[in-house]
């Protein structure tokens, strides 16, 4: 099933809501989803390395398996056509050859850049220096969480991001490699059955200043 999506950007974003409850007879396909993340991961991140990566979790054996580390939110797990874990590759670096072989293939960048740039962001991204890839990594994927959303929200669906569950578990629950994967957050993602809370945001002059 394939809802009503917009191109409406005010609509979107004046229009999200975190939506806790969902209507259970609807179900995103794995071509939907699919969709949805490839448009999510136009985000951009540092040197393009794009560190995040996705669980979806969608299947009724998967829920049962997150619903203990997911006490707090427990409609959401239920309700929602999936949540989504939106983790961090602490080994993303590992994709850079790969990510900008594509660019050069493509035509997008020549090679000598590509021959430059890659020892130099491998050599920036240092095993031993873990905080400043943490660092990097927690932006990153930050701003794919959101531009999720976003997305979500033009397909006609709504969402619930979430922090609140057992971060120390969630990696070996679903059998990755915890030290690997650094969890982010959950999204939950299905069709709304309320239009949620509106909530009140800071005015801007009280938390922007100019020089």
């Amino acid at each position: 099933m394939t809802t009503q999506t917009t191109t409406d950007f005010m609509e979107i974003v004046k229009g999200r809501r975190s939506i806790r409850n969902y209507d259970t007879d609807v179900k995103i396909s794995k071509e939907e989803m699919t969709q949805i993340l490839e448009e999510a991961t136009l985000a951009p991140s540092s040197v393009n390395m794009q560190p995040w990566r996705f669980l979806v979790i969608d299947s009724e054996e998967g829920k049962a398996t997150l619903a203990p580390l997911a006490k707090f939110n427990q409609v959401q797990v239920e309700t929602s056509s999936a949540v989504i874990a939106v983790f961090g590759d602490m080994n993303a670096v590992d994709s850079i050859d790969t990510i900008y072989d594509m660019a050069v293939e493509k035509g997008l960048m020549p090679q000598e850049v590509r021959d430059r740039q890659v020892p130099a962001i491998k050599g920036f991204y240092s095993p031993e220096d873990t905080d400043t890839l943490r660092d990097s990594i927690l932006i990153d994927s930050g701003l794919v969480s959101m531009q999720l959303m976003l997305v979500a929200r033009a397909h006609g669906y709504d969402t619930n991001p979430i922090g609140g569950y057992e971060k120390d578990q969630i990696a070996e629950a679903f059998g990755m490699d915890k030290d690997r994967y650094l969890p982010v957050m959950l999204l939950s993602i299905g069709k709304a059955v309320d239009a949620g809370y509106p909530s009140v945001r800071l005015p801007i002059n009280d938390i922007t200043d100019w020089k």
